[in-house]
């Protein structure tokens, strides 16, 4: 009995997968703003830190900013390494 063996190392993400989801994470990132400006803005009348409200619009603040950091870097580092790859073609990464 033989086996078919297939290699996946060809399937690698392409720019546009990568672009589109750097546009989707820039797009939640701006979403969770927005819900963290409106609740903050909702719940501002009793600034303390047993305001619920608050705290939780100040998390979603905080969030947007790591969300859209997160998928800046993957567009950062898709971009680093097809640059290296074009440079050096016969240097291919084991992954």
């Amino acid at each position: 009995m033989t086996t078919k063996t297939a290699t996946i190392s060809q399937l690698r993400p392409t720019k546009s997968d990568v672009k589109r989801l750097v546009n989707v994470m820039t797009l939640i990132a701006w979403g969770v703003l927005s819900i963290g400006v409106l609740l903050c803005l909702i719940n501002l009348s009793h600034f303390s830190d047993k305001n619920i409200g608050l705290m939780v619009g100040i998390g979603f603040l905080i969030g947007s900013v790591h969300i859209y950091v997160i998928g800046t870097a993957i567009g950062l580092v898709h971009a680093w390494k097809s640059e290296m790859a074009k440079s050096h073609p016969n240097n291919q990464s084991q992954e």
